[in-house]
């Protein structure tokens, strides 16, 4: 895929304004969005995301669009999933509604800055190494399992990074927008929000780590894994807001993406050894495995994540005592007094 320096730049740049944008949007009132400027904002991003597909179709050809599409969907249905774990911070460290949305853009933008870093360096390994493949197909595989193993989302935001802050800083209970410290009593004291960026943060880098390596098997270009990611994250803010105890009733949610990676894995395994140099395999000729078209790949990716939300929605309305109860504010799992 021939990218411009300029097609690069445009990109970049489209996305700090974005960022910036929303940014000063939150910033300037902090608040709880509306159902209907939720649905504007999600319907203009997901907009420009399809529209930035069929334009690849055309300029980059057909090949390279179905990719975007595929990358896009996978980084998506795990951005849900991130964003599933988000409620789940905001409700132990019982934010208020009114800073969820600081909260939530400063996750979003750490998420962004982690993944940008993970899809360098997994471009650099690529280039360099065709054995990463392996080794990427091997931790999705791992990853899969796991989720099979144990679907229920971690509800503890009680990391070890998190109590590490808590038993080295003195704490207060005031909650002042995105301050991370503020003086108190003539000394400087933590604030809740600090631990809810280290909760959002780390969580935002064990998610890099799924991520990253899904999409390289879907596509092998850094610029589209770049877009797929960037537009992924684009208008999740909304979103937590928009489906909010919605995400409770995708119940087969975890097996599901644990199905999709599992398939993505299968389709790296055979590709590094379609690719293979290694010495100990084959005696390091390439072995002759059929790999999987991206648009099989695609069709695939649409069809388990259709049945994922489309049993998830008939179980929970047939069993809803198995729908986990909404966190109310002031049922806090990690208070931030403790």
């Amino acid at each position: 895929m021939n990218v411009s320096t300029t097609e690069w730049a445009i990109t970049v740049g489209v996305t700090i304004a974005i960022i910036l944008f929303d940014v000063i949007i939150v910033a300037r009132k902090p608040h709880e969005p509306s159902t209907r400027e939720c649905v504007a904002y999600l319907s203009f991003y997901v907009g420009l995301a399809i529209a930035f597909g069929i334009w690849t179709f055309t300029y980059h050809g057909s090949q390279y669009g179905t990719e975007f599409f595929a990358g896009w969907l996978t980084e998506y249905s795990l951005s849900i999933d991130n964003l599933f774990l988000f409620i789940l911070i905001m409700a132990s460290f019982n934010v208020p509604r009114k800073y969820q949305q600081e909260a939530l853009m400063v996750g979003i933008i750490i998420a962004l800055i982690f993944r940008a870093v993970f899809i360098a360096v997994g471009a650099v390994a690529i280039n360099n190494f065709s054995w990463v493949f392996y080794i990427f197909a091997a931790f999705l595989i791992y990853t899969a399992i796991n989720l099979i193993r144990d679907n229920d989302h971690d509800d503890d935001a009680e990391n070890r990074v998190v109590k590490l802050a808590r038993r080295r800083f003195a704490m207060t209970d005031t909650w002042d927008g995105l301050k991370l410290f503020i003086h108190e009593n003539g000394k400087r004291v933590m604030t809740p929000m600090f631990l809810v960026i280290i909760a959002l943060g780390t969580t935002d880098l064990l998610f890099a780590l799924d991520s990253i390596p899904a999409i390289y098997g879907l596509t092998r270009e850094p610029y589209l894994v770049f877009t797929a990611n960037v537009f992924a994250l684009m208008g999740l803010r909304q979103l937590y807001f928009l489906l909010g105890d919605l995400l409770k009733r995708l119940v087969f949610l975890s097996q599901g993406l644990a199905i999709l990676l599992g398939f993505i894995g299968v389709k790296l395994l055979l590709h590094a050894l379609h690719e293979n140099e290694l010495a100990f395999i084959n005696g390091g000729e390439h072995v002759p495995v059929p790999e999987i078209p991206t648009l099989a790949s695609l069709g695939a990716i649409i069809v388990i994540l259709g049945t994922t939300a489309v049993v998830s929605l008939w179980y929970s309305s047939r069993h809803p005592e198995e729908v986990p109860a909404p966190p109310k504010e002031g049922e806090a799992a990690g208070d931030a007094r403790d």
